[in-house]
């Protein structure tokens, strides 16, 4: 070996890149040959390898050092840090945790850890840390995702399942050749569609659209955002009101309703309930017939519109996609159920590229003509411990111990935390109202975060174990700069 192999592979979330490797460090990535569409997110992984905010070594809060668990916890993210040894940080880790679990219970540690985190599977950094909390009684955890919680905890009440739909929606190949009306709720932003979890080969959503557009599929976008359907595809595009999308979704079934538009005979063989729904569609329990004229002022959209819409998805086979984002507001469950409803009364739900799709491009192997291949997975073990959270209720949870909250139509009580650990994502990146966060971050008497830099996670935790790959030591002193670092032991 030379010191300049050039034909080393790597896949990440943002896709697959050819590394450039000289005298053992990376010096650059190239975008994959066989990617017709490459992110350039991967290549800004280079300059944050030896950037000044990589974290060196396990760093330990200074108030927390001095005066232990508890202590000035209202200086996380100003307080200072101080660089110990990895025997240190692990004998400080080991001896809190034996704390809080002899005096609070396991039910006081909450393995928040949320995100992404690793493109690897087994190096999947929530998932390590699950396991080895399992190992030692368990630990409070939190359910559902920010991506699409609402829907996570309603969809399966509506269709039975959510993740098999999700995990095997409609193909892009399927579009192409089957469908004739694409009407895009949310749009398909191509921004999104450069990542997927555990790896990215080929991208695949804009080859996707530009191939259905060739092949004679109509789009239609309906997002306060223009550039949520690329250029090129001819798309109609509908600047609705933003939250405003059931208010259109219900005018859009009246119509199909109101001119017998709807498929009967499908939705008396594969539904139950709707006889409620043309109830309340025809306005029989509010007095509020769900017209297009009721649907304009609430959208901002002509009421001609909403109707010539709805005949023209009644008149072809029509896909209909809701974004993930639709469910991430106040009742965000509804747009996702008034989605499913309307794509039941036009009676294609299981042809050939039609029916729903939740979340095109909202990752890229959303609408890959893919196979599933089974594979071993690493074990997490069994959680003894009952207590959890929905996900975006970590702010409520250190603010309101023992307090109660409904979830799913059952009522569940907060636990007393004292102690989180965080491994993998940011709850400062993707949390709601994070100046009350902040303020909430300060209840417990101690926070563990496994990061590889200094974001807010790190500098509002109390011990910093820093993400390191394995590399002789040499190599760190060359990469440390002496007037910010020192090697740690």
């Amino acid at each position: 070996m030379d010191g300049h192999n050039r034909g080393l592979l790597t896949s990440s979330h943002w896709g697959t890149y050819r590394v450039d490797v000289e005298d053992g460090r990376v010096s650059g990535l190239r975008d994959f040959e066989q990617d017709p569409d490459p992110s350039p997110i991967g290549h800004g992984i280079v300059d944050v390898l030896d950037g000044p905010q990589r974290i060196r070594c396990p760093m330990i809060r200074k108030s927390w050092l001095e005066g232990g668990p508890g202590a000035a916890t209202h200086l996380r993210g100003e307080d200072t840090f101080v660089d110990v040894s990895w025997n240190e940080a692990s004998a400080f880790v080991a001896q809190e945790l034996d704390r809080v679990r002899s005096e609070f219970g396991n039910q006081a540690i909450f393995a928040g850890s949320y995100g992404w985190a690793s493109a690897g599977r087994f190096h999947h950094a929530q998932s390590q840390l699950k396991r080895f909390l399992n190992l030692i009684g368990g630990f409070t955890s939190s359910r559902n995702t920010y991506s699409f919680a609402a829907a996570e905890v309603l969809v399966p009440h509506v269709l039975g399942c959510f993740r098999e739909p999700l995990d095997t929606m409609t193909s892009w190949d399927s579009i192409a050749s089957d469908c004739e009306l694409f009407v895009a709720f949310g749009g398909i932003p191509l921004k999104n569609g450069q990542i997927s979890q555990g790896g990215t080969g080929a991208h695949v959503q804009r080859q996707g659209l530009m191939d259905a557009h060739a092949a004679g599929v109509s789009f239609v976008s309906i997002s306060p955002i223009r550039s949520d359907l690329p250029d090129g595809l001819g798309a109609e595009w509908h600047a609705i009101r933003p939250n405003t999308d059931v208010a259109l979704m219900l005018a859009l079934a009246y119509v199909l309703l109101d001119e017998d538009l709807h498929d009967r005979s499908f939705l008396a063989r594969y539904t139950a309930g709707f006889e409620r729904f043309e109830a309340y569609l025809r306005g029989a329990t509010d007095q509020l017939p769900k017209t297009p004229e009721w649907a304009s002022g609430i959208c901002d959209l002509d009421a001609q519109d909403i109707a010539a819409l709805a005949r023209r998805m009644a008149g072809g086979r029509t896909m209909i996609s809701v974004s993930w984002s639709l469910t991430r507001q106040d009742h965000g469950e509804q747009p996702f159920w008034a989605a499913i409803a309307l794509a039941a009364m036009l009676g294609q739900i299981g042809l050939p590229g039609t029916g729903i799709g939740f979340g095109y491009s909202a990752m890229n192997n959303n609408g890959l003509n893919r196979h599933h291949i089974r594979y071993a997975a690493f074990p997490q073990g069994r959680n003894p411990v009952e207590a959890f959270i929905p996900v975006a209720r970590i702010t409520d949870m250190l603010e309101n111990p023992g307090g109660e909250f409904e979830y799913n139509g059952k009522s569940y009580s907060y636990p007393d935390i004292r102690l989180i650990w965080w491994a993998g994502g940011n709850p400062f990146h993707h949390h709601q109202d994070l100046n009350r966060l902040r303020r909430a971050w300060s209840k417990p008497d101690t926070v563990i975060a496994n990061e590889w830099c200094w974001n807010p996670l790190a500098t509002h935790a109390d011990i910093v174990l820093p993400c390191l790959p394995s590399a002789p030591d040499k190599y760190w002193l060359m990469l440390s700069d002496p007037t910010r670092f020192r090697l740690c032991g």
